[in-house]
């Protein structure tokens, strides 16, 4: 896994998956830009609404006794990745919807 790049973190006790940008990894643990899986839908649509304020992404730092597998948010034959659904949703990717909060 590079930097920078798009994943999704299972996490262990509680069980999550974690969806954004790998900020970091080391042997202590992993800090990611990102969201519950399960809130994907519902930050996107917050984007959406014309009169919201601008929406980030906290970073988070997770240590590797809850990390249970990282994988690349990568598409799946017919099915996308959950960054090409919020480029599609959005008219940005997430890596330039977020520059604007640098």
């Amino acid at each position: 896994m590079k930097l920078d790049s798009i994943v999704i973190i299972s996490l262990h006790s509680p069980k999550e998956k974690i969806w954004g940008i790998l900020m970091e990894i080391n042997p202590s643990g992993v800090t990611i830009r990102g969201i519950d899986l399960n809130s994907f839908d519902h930050f996107v649509s917050q984007i959406n609404q014309l009169d919201a304020e601008r929406v980030g992404l906290p970073t988070v730092f997770f240590p590797m006794t809850r990390i249970e597998r990282i994988s690349l948010d990568e598409p799946s034959g017919l099915i996308p990745s959950m960054a090409e659904i919020f480029e599609r949703k959005i008219g940005r990717t997430l890596t330039d919807y977020l520059a604007q909060f640098a």
